[in-house]
């Protein structure tokens, strides 16, 4: 019998078949690669962003003047270092609610690291981002059931920050780091957070 005679077309299309089965795998390989790394480097970022000495050795100022205070947290002399004395770390505070605020930690914490070892860092560190409520809301979410005269600036702190752009957030009186504030009122500025109180007043017409 004679043997089938295979076209010029079909020779061409088995070695193409071979080089793009081929390419494929090197994509699929390589894809799962830049997974495993993304997810290992993730990872590895938590578990270090779980000690405040980490975040203290590239942040230098002011964050290891913060950080050595955390140290003497038998005597906080702020509303941070009062925080580490209740198990609080840095990044309980500085991410926000839920893993998506954990992730946004992470990325700012891997641009902030790439920056101290690729450029110029600024000292002292800026926030370049504002301190979101939601930062401390994931641990106070019950600061507002307590409706009476002594805990209304909370109880309608969300109605004045919906009619004003620049309402104030948790951060304009509950200031972490400043150790000017009174151990008994919470470490609050008096002072300060009056002029936030009169800011309210003047928005909602009450003097």
């Amino acid at each position: 019998m004679p043997k089938k005679q295979i076209s010029k077309s079909k020779r061409k299309t088995k070695p193409i078949l071979k080089i793009l089965d081929g390419r494929m795998k090197f994509i699929a390989w390589g894809a799962a690669a830049i997974v495993m790394l993304i997810v290992s480097s993730m990872f590895v970022g938590t578990q270090l962003e779980n000690h405040d000495s980490f975040c203290a050795s590239c942040h230098t100022e002011g964050e290891t003047t913060f950080y050595k205070r955390s140290l003497a947290a038998d005597k906080p002399v702020d509303l941070a270092s009062f925080h580490t004395a209740k198990a609080a770390r840095c990044i309980d505070c500085h991410s926000g609610g839920g893993i998506t605020g954990r992730i946004g930690g992470l990325m700012t914490g891997a641009t902030d690291t790439f920056s101290y070892l690729f450029t110029k860092y600024p000292q002292p560190a800026v926030m370049e981002e504002p301190f979101g409520d939601g930062n401390c809301l994931k641990c106070h979410a019950n600061i507002a059931q307590k409706q009476d005269m002594n805990n209304h600036f909370h109880v309608f702190l969300p109605k004045w920050q919906a009619a004003d752009k620049n309402a104030a957030t948790c951060v304009s009186c509950h200031n972490g780091h400043n150790t000017n504030g009174s151990v008994a009122i919470q470490y609050l500025n008096e002072k300060d957070t009056v002029a936030v109180c009169q800011k309210c007043h003047a928005v909602a017409g009450e003097g």
